[in-house]
């Protein structure tokens, strides 16, 4: 393969494994449980602090943590990809808001800033996370304001709602990656 096959074959891969990581995103702020699967390998590794094992056992936990969590939003900032053949070596910088539980009852927003640290694979034309660590540099819990999502939102309309009731999924469709 020349060079400029090979750079634009590699620009294809980097643009896929970002698109993974969105659909990681997505699948967890609107609790997408198809959404979320089609961002890892099944059979991988996920080290998410609170959970530790298998990539399945991850969306397992997360689609029973993710109803206690009243609202959340994952940001991705630096992507750093490093293409190794069929495999490769990715760090991405997140921001994650949550509105949830606390240890002590009653609500708390926290702020949690970190890196997923993956190893992604493709297999045959997908990229996918195989194994991630995530790995918090910054974390900040407060108690959340005592008011009421009418009071919190006030004008601002729409709100985020969970798949499938997301304003996302009508213009997406439901399916994964887009598909109706």
């Amino acid at each position: 393969m020349n060079d400029g096959i090979q750079d634009i074959a590699a620009l294809w891969d980097r643009e896929m494994i970002r698109d993974c990581l969105f659909r990681y995103c997505r699948g967890i702020d609107r609790a997408d449980e198809a959404m979320l699967r089609s961002a890892c390998w099944p059979g991988g590794t996920d080290d998410h602090g609170a959970y530790n094992g298998t990539t399945d056992g991850f969306v397992d936990w997360a689609m029973q943590t993710l109803p206690l969590i009243e609202r959340g939003i994952h940001q991705l900032h630096n992507i750093l990809i490093e293409l190794r053949g069929d495999e490769a070596a990715v760090e991405s910088y997140f921001t994650a808001l949550q509105r949830q539980p606390g240890g002590e009852g009653g609500l708390v927003e926290l702020t949690m800033v970190g890196r997923y640290v993956d190893r992604f694979e493709k297999r045959g034309q997908e990229w996918r996370v195989a194994d991630r660590v995530v790995v918090f540099d910054w974390v900040d819990e407060r108690p959340a304001p005592d008011k009421s999502e009418a009071e919190r939102f006030a004008h601002r309309k729409t709100v985020g709602t969970p798949w499938p009731h997301d304003p996302v999924y009508k213009l997406f469709g439901t399916g994964v990656k887009g598909e109706a």
